[in-house]
């Protein structure tokens, strides 16, 4: 019978790679805890590594926010304003 593989979500490679920089517990041990080898979970922490620099390389997305948020003030305004011209609209006939 064939095994499937088995995929793991994002969170849980995070919190293994996050507990391997640690370094409190060996590979080994982390290994035999999560049940996963040892080479999977330093690779995890490799890639950790290598992609955490992405977070901080990103500018903000604060002002993007704000826009966002003011066009979408803008167009409740606009719908509420064509829903009331269309209940005088249908109220007079």
């Amino acid at each position: 019978m064939k095994e499937t593989r088995r995929r793991f979500s994002a969170a849980f490679k995070a919190k293994v790679a996050i507990e391997a920089l640690k370094e409190r517990d060996t590979l080994a041990s982390l290994s035999n805890e999560y049940g996963i080898h040892g080479n999977m979970i330093k690779k995890w922490k490799q890639d950790f590594l290598t992609r955490s620099i992405e977070i901080f390389e990103t500018k903000a997305s604060g002002h993007d926010f704000e826009s966002e948020r003011e066009k979408l003030y803008a167009k409740i305004g606009q719908l509420e304003m064509e829903n009331d011209w269309l209940k005088k609209k249908l109220g007079r006939s």
